[in-house]
């Protein structure tokens, strides 16, 4: 990365630098004078040199020195000495190269006027600010270029720093959602051994498949599709087994069982989680329906339950589930996800319809 930063920096400055020297002398070339490339630049050296100077002046000193630091009056004072000094000095250089002419071109001796010996020629200002216009330019040239390039690095500093500070938050996040996972589900275990040992033996093998999902598949930032369907379907047969015979649970399942399409692990299971908490009656008739699809890299989780009130001792989750589930969402798939959840009009029925792009 460094690297290429480097190599367009350095593009950036030849790029620049030639345009400023060499289409000059192709506007000479249009215009009829005949002169070599190595002329062009021996009889232009102190100007480039001096636009050069005033390039680099800005862009290694005073743009991130003064204008950078908000010293804004000092970068503009600095840059009228500078052009104006440069400026002088050309037109010195101007004078020196004209007497040199004088005294060592041959003159022809003829009626024409000739222009080395006209006596009318622009006052001293007017050629100081003729000859500041290119320098004000380049100045301008130099002080875009090198803000931009601050600018570039500002904003790769501040969205590799948001990064970091995402991944943090979603590992604290993730952090919490194991234990919280595991407490609801050790909740209904203790509560099957009160009245069935053998279902609670039995529920504590399946809970041993989810732990090794949650400690093994969840240390990346994505799973797959296939792992976690896979985690789902033992979370559901786990939850089976506490069942009375008045739930009903239907599931549906409309993807590629050996699906490899990049997934936030445990992104699903706080909403199938709800659905069994808030689901089920030991009294009423009660439904769940979960339905996973997938298509073209948009996954889709629905999840439709009957509504109870938990009584006072049902002591499962601590309502911070659904919360996670919307900061993993803001965190994992920004702007790439619609979530919709509520209860029916009549409020015996939640529905919670998910959408994500994985692409």
């Amino acid at each position: 990365m460094p690297n290429i930063q480097v190599n367009k920096k350095l593009i950036t400055h030849i790029v620049v630098w030639g345009i400023m020297f060499v289409f000059p002398y192709l506007m000479l070339l249009r215009g009829g004078i005949d002169m070599t490339l190595s002329r062009y630049f021996i009889n232009g050296g102190f100007w480039y040199g001096g636009w050069m100077l005033v390039f680099y002046l800005n862009y290694l000193w005073l743009v991130p020195k003064f204008l950078l630091k908000h010293n804004t009056i000092f970068y503009l004072l600095l840059n009228v000495a500078v052009i104006f000094g440069l400026s002088f000095g050309y037109h010195l250089w101007g004078e020196h190269m004209f007497r040199y002419y004088l005294e060592h071109m041959p003159i022809e001796i003829n009626d024409q006027p000739d222009p080395w010996r006209m006596e009318f020629r622009p006052p001293i200002w007017a050629e100081v600010v003729r000859d500041s216009f290119p320098l004000i330019i380049i100045t301008i040239i130099a002080t875009v270029i090198r803000v931009s390039e601050e600018w570039r690095k500002s904003e790769t500093s501040r969205k590799e720093a948001e990064k970091a500070l995402a991944e943090a938050e979603l590992q604290n996040l993730r952090s919490q959602l194991n234990p919280h996972f595991l407490l609801n589900t050790l909740n209904n275990i203790y509560a099957l051994i009160a009245f069935d040992t053998d279902k609670a033996q039995e529920s504590v093998q399946e809970l041993s498949k989810l732990l090794r999902h949650v400690l093994y598949e969840n240390k990346d930032q994505f799973t797959t599709m296939s792992k976690e369907m896979e985690f789902i379907q033992s979370y559901i047969e786990l939850m089976r087994i506490r069942l009375s015979s008045n739930v009903t649970v239907e599931t549906k399942y409309d993807l590629d069982p050996n699906s490899q399409t990049p997934i936030a692990p445990l992104i699903f299971i706080s909403l199938v989680e709800n659905a069994f908490k808030h689901g089920i009656s030991p009294t009423e008739p009660s439904f769940i329906k979960i339905r996973f699809s997938e298509i073209q890299g948009i996954v889709r989780c629905l999840i439709q339950n009957s509504n109870h009130r938990k009584v006072g001792y049902d002591k499962s989750g601590s309502g911070i589930g659904l919360e996670q589930v919307q900061k993993r969402l803001d965190l994992s798939y920004p702007g790439k996800y619609t979530w919709h959840y509520g209860l029916s009009n009549d409020g015996k029925e939640y529905s919670s319809s998910l959408e994500i792009h994985t692409i």
